[in-house]
Order: structure tokens, then sequence, then C-alpha cells
């Protein structure tokens, strides 16, 4: 960081961001990567309600950049919001971008990732936004903050790895290690040393910030002999509740308490994170771990890690366990209190039906394919698999120049529709397009996810770019609006960024399209957005002037 600017009411924070290569050693091999101020995992922006972010991003790499500030809603400042060829083109190298953005109504955890091909595999970082000066947290305050990234390691250069798979059109090969805070831990080969450890002291609550920066997996973490109090998702607090297990999907943030145990407890305990995995895929199904140790009050030593005392390990669910997964999250509600309600839109103008789920591409004259039975792997909306334009979307809306860039007529449910989570269609290609749908501003918006069977029910956690979502309703099988749409909780549903699609079932969410601009939508998966699982809502400028897209700041980067 290199200032806060104070200004009335409003900080001014200021932050440099040097794109550069770094050599990094994990798992006994070197290899070098793509970092933010040679800082792996790269650094957190701090910040408070209300105040204004700026964050000059210096491109010193040979590839093209661009970074997303995952969760921040952006209001009217879409520009700000990262995604390559959608809100901006990409930093070239040798470029510089200043991203310019106001937090406004969040408070809590969320991250900045890079939004451009895999390179999210080694950049990205914590964004934590504290409550505005003077406002407590709703639940006690901790005694410290810490917080805890997932991520996904390959040995690989991560690009040539997505760049094979699309030639190849099979599944890309999988990461060799899950990693905390960067560190892989001794469950891995050569990795004795590569631990994250929390060093606490017994009777205190510690507030864990615990992010899924993970490309491929959502992840079950857990502690050994230790629960946790959620207390806060995306960004969002929710009525806190107890649980020895959490879930966290790619793009998700969680905030939990950690209470120690309030004598020392002469034993080290292992926090593990692995993957909940439903697809038919290979994953990489390994274990990372952390250890959680206590200091001696009678050591004098300043290192207290002792290997000599006793380690508990956690037990954690089956990789497959979806009922552990549905219980989970029908515990998270929002808190609903009058100084953080609920505002679930109760009314809907425009209501939309998506399938979401995997597909087939033919493969090319000439060419051996390793998808399914020949054919190259793809991933779908309503069945359009999203073709990347070459021209920014919303730089060619605002231009008014949209021909030939996207059409608008993204369908606004299953132009075929079938059972979806039965029998697969004959065919199962898919059509490659980029459209949008257009929304008119302050349109109330209900959208049903319905994933499908097709190459094999998978879950796949959603996240739309520009706006929170509340979470009305899950179910599994094929969505009923007659029987369903009775059962939606209205009331204090939680809210969130990113929401997990069930495997062979669908979940219902609400939003208020009040932000002018281009969103995205996507899997988090990367691996399926790489194939084509995205799409991205146009949400038309408002009458009022605050309710209008301003121009593009004079920097935006050019093609």
């Amino acid at each position: 960081m290199i200032e806060s600017l104070q200004t009335g009411a409003t900080t001014t924070r200021h932050y440099q961001f040097d794109i550069k290569m770094t050599n990094v050693t994990r798992l006994c091999k070197t290899k070098s990567i793509v970092t933010v101020n040679g800082q792996f995992p790269g650094p957190k922006i701090v910040a408070r309600e209300g105040d204004r972010v700026v964050v000059k991003v210096v491109n010193h790499v040979p590839y093209n950049i661009s970074l997303h500030w995952h969760g921040i809603r952006q209001l009217l400042s879409a520009w700000a919001d990262g995604p390559a060829y959608i809100t901006q083109y990409p930093i070239q190298s040798g470029n510089s971008y200043v991203y310019n953005f106001t937090v406004v109504g969040q408070r809590g955890t969320l991250w900045w990732h890079a939004h451009i091909s895999w390179l999210r595999a080694t950049l990205y970082g914590p964004i934590i936004i504290l409550p505005k000066l003077g406002i407590p947290y709703p639940f006690a305050k901790p005694y410290k903050e810490v917080p805890i990234i997932f991520g996904e390691w390959w040995k690989a250069d991560t690009e040539a790895v997505i760049n094979q798979a699309l030639q190849t059109g099979g599944g890309p090969n999988i990461s060799d290690a899950y990693t905390i805070n960067g560190l892989p831990g001794p469950l891995y080969n050569c990795s004795a040393k590569e631990i994250f450890k929390i060093k606490a002291k017994p009777g205190k609550t510690y507030l864990l910030r615990i992010i899924n920066a993970a490309l491929n997996d959502e992840l079950f973490f857990s502690i050994a002999n230790h629960s946790l109090t959620i207390v806060e998702v995306d960004a969002v607090y929710v009525k806190p509740f107890t649980t020895n297990t959490l879930l966290t999907a790619p793009g998700q943030t969680t905030n939990v308490l950690l209470t120690t145990k309030a004598e020392y407890p002469y034993a080290n305990f292992f926090m593990e994170a692995r993957p909940y995995a439903t697809g038919q895929g290979t994953f990489d199904n390994s274990t990372v771990a952390g250890i959680l140790e206590y200091k001696n009050p009678t050591s004098l030593s300043s290192s207290s890690f002792n290997k000599s005392l006793p380690s508990y390990k956690p037990i954690l669910p089956a990789l497959n366990d979806t009922s552990f997964v549905t219980n989970f999250t029908k515990k998270l509600r929002s808190l609903a209190s009058v100084q953080y309600p609920a505002n679930v839109p109760q009314m809907v103008d425009r209501r939309f039906f998506f399938t979401v789920g995997l597909g087939e591409n033919p493969c090319p004259e000439n060419h051996t394919c390793q998808g399914p039975n020949g054919t190259m792997f793809a991933a779908s909306i309503n069945n359009v698999s999203f073709v990347m334009p070459t021209t920014a979307l919303l730089q060619s809306h605002f231009a008014g120049k949209s021909r030939g860039v996207y059409a608008s007529d993204f369908p606004i449910m299953p132009l075929a529709p079938f059972n979806y989570t039965g029998t697969p269609p004959n065919s199962t290609f898919v059509t490659n397009a980029t459209k949008v749908l257009v929304l008119p501003f302050n349109t109330s918006v209900e959208l049903v996810m319905q994933g499908t069977s097709i190459l094999g029910a998978e879950s796949h956690p959603l996240h739309l770019h520009g706006f929170n979502f509340f979470v009305v309703g899950q179910g599994f099988g094929n969505y009923n609006p007659a029987k369903d749409r009775a059962r939606f909780n209205l009331v204090d549903p939680v809210e969130r960024n990113t929401v997990g699609v069930p495997p062979g079932g669908w979940v219902a969410i609400r939003f208020l399209a009040d932000n002018p601009g281009v969103w995205f939508m996507h899997c988090h998966l990367e691996v399926h957005t790489s194939w084509g699982l995205r799409m991205a809502w146009l949400v038309l400028d408002g009458s009022l002037p605050s309710q209008k897209l301003p121009p593009p700041p004079s920097d935006l980067p050019k093609c």
C-alpha cells in the first residue's frame, strides 16, 4: 500500500500492484509464476465500508493481465470490474491501468484475482473490508484475525495445462497439491517445511477469514477437535451456527469464529481441506494440511512447536457427501436484522430458467480429440457455450457498436426442453455464440439454474459479477414451479455472490438489477468457464443521472 488519503468522511486507499514473474519453490520444484509485487499469495487489500480503493496495476510480464475484485458490487464503476473482454481489454505487457472503485454497503471478506485464462492460479489475494469506524461486528470482537486462502498448485505451467486441454478437447491435467496461504503442508512429498501454522493462545477467539481460491475444486475444511462458528459468507453477515466442518466453493468466502481451548492442551491439531467432488472426471484427490499449535504459557522459547506432542487430525466428510453439503447450505440464513436487513425482492418482474452443465463440440476434421467419444468437451448455459469476444462487451455497448460483437438474444429458457436430470437427449452438442441478456434498470429478477445430467450430474458454483443475490430455494431433480416456488424462503435467505447448483438439482436466486453495465456470470470451476459455461447480463441505464454508467476512464486498456 502506498498511502491513505482522508477527504471528508471518505478515505481513499492507494495500492500499487506490479505484476512480475517470481521464482517459487514448492514440492521440491522451482518454477516461475506470475505474482503481484513478488508475493505469493498476493498482498491483501484492507479498506473500510465506504472507502474508495485505487489500485494501479502495472504489467511487467509477457502475459495479458486483468484483475477482478471478486464480490465488490462496483456500483456505477463497471469499468473497474476486471473480467477480460467483458468490461475491458486486458492490460498488455508494459502497460498499466488504475482500478478505481468505492466499497458501498459491504463489510467482510472478499478477494481479488486475475480474470483471464488460468492466471488466477497464482494471482490472487484477500480483500478485507472492515466496518465503518465505531460500528462493531454483530458478534464479540475477536482476539485476532487470520486470513486462510485455499489455492491449487501445479508443478507444470498452468497456461500450458489449459491450452493443451483446449487443443485436444480433453480434460486438463489435475493439480499436484492444494495449498493454505500458498503452502501445501506436511501430507505431500517433499513439503515437510511448507506448512501454514496458527500459533494460538488458550481461551481466545480468532476470526478466520476463509477464501477458496482453488481453480477447480470445492473443498471441505475442518480443524481437529475444534468447532467453527459461521458468522458471514461472501461479505454478508449470517445467523451464527456452529459446525465441525464447512464447505467452500471456488469464489466463496466464509468468516468463522474459532474459540481455542481454555487450557494449554499439550497437543497439536491439524486443519485440513480436501475436495467435494461430484463429477465423473479425474480430480486432485489429495489433502492440504496446516497446524493449529498452542503457545505454551510456561515455555520461554519463542518457537513453541513441540513435535513430541500428540497430533490430532480431523475427520472430513466423504468426497461425494452431497447430503452433508445440502444440510450445511440449508443452515446459511441472512441475519435479517434491523441493522442488516435482507431486502429480498418480494415481487418479480422477469423470470428466467437456465440449464447449466456440460456438453460437446464436434472434433475438427483431421484432428484426434480426447473428449467423450472422440468429441471435444464443452459447457453451456441454456445450451449456449459462450464464445469470448475479441472486443470488450462493455466498451462496444457504451459506444453503441454492438453489431458483430454480441447478440442480445440469449435464451431465457431452454430452446429444446428435456428431462434435465434424467436420460440425456440424443444430441449433446452445444451451440457456440456470444450472447447477452438485456435487463432494464431496476428489473427484479428471479433466476432458476437447473443442473443437467449430460456427461454426469455435478455441482456448479455460479458467480454473478456486479450484484449480490438471495438464494431463495434449492432442490434435487427437475425444478417444478408449481410445487417448488411455494416453498421459497423470502424472509431470511442467504445473500451471496457465488452459489453452488446442486448435482442433479437446481437453485433459485433473486436480485435487483440496479447497477448499469455488462456483468459476467460464470461457473467458478475454471475448467468449466474455459469450456464456455458463462454468459453476460447487460443492465441498461436508468432515467436519473445517478442511474447512468459514467464514461470510461482515460487509461482504460485499448485493444
